[in-house]
């Protein structure tokens, strides 16, 4: 495909994109144009880019797009499960799970997102769908981790039900504990002293 003709495309693409353009976006895909283009700012999908803008129309007809990639990588490595699970968005996290985007991947992940802004029911869903539980991020930061640093004492509740490891250090070497006493969530460091008291692990 021609330079000229390739950027002509990749405008209207992601114009249709921003305008949540139903018909637009299916006559680009109709007429070729791939469901995976790449914008050039943060290196994000139009899936991507529809989550952002909330373009939820045009979010579906990219997920349901012949030859759609659900798990290419945004230049800070976020994939779309990841940036949906960081706006806490339930229908579109249900809807790339059910299209089967992979939930695990190294560095940061869709789990420590969702934790980090406490919303349980995306959490239980990314666990569902298999999810690691103590995924490390690049400074091995898990999941029970962010959730105690933001103060989520339901989501740590439920991470920690669901088998997270609570003794786990990042590189700097803090527990889950520790941030939640370093951002004062002391009610959070206690529950989880008190858990680990008694299952004979302090």
């Amino acid at each position: 495909m021609p330079a000229l003709s390739w950027a002509k495309n990749a405008d209207d693409f992601f114009k249709a994109v921003k305008l949540d353009d139903e018909r637009g976006m299916k006559a680009l895909l109709a007429a070729g144009v791939s469901p995976n283009l790449v914008e050039k700012e943060r290196g994000e999908t139009g899936l991507m880019l529809a989550l952002r803008e909330d373009s939820k129309k045009v979010f579906t007809v990219l997920l349901n797009a012949r030859g759609v990639n659900l798990d290419l990588r945004a230049r800070n490595g976020d994939t779309a499960l990841m940036i949906a699970s960081y706006k806490g968005d339930v229908p579109a996290v249900k809807a790339l799970l059910d299209k089967e985007a992979e939930p695990n991947n190294t560095g940061w992940t869709a789990l420590h997102y969702a934790a980090s802004i406490g919303n349980d029911e995306i959490v239980q869903m990314l666990l569902d769908a298999s999810a690691y539980i103590d995924a490390g991020s690049p400074n091995n930061t898990t999941p029970i981790m962010m959730a105690a640093r933001a103060g989520k004492i339901l989501t740590v509740k439920l991470l920690l039900d669901s088998g997270a490891d609570v003794t786990l250090k990042n590189d700097v070497g803090m527990t889950a504990i520790d941030l939640a006493k370093k951002f004062d969530h002391n009610d959070i460091a206690d529950g989880l002293t008190q858990r680990l008291q008694k299952a004979g692990k302090l």
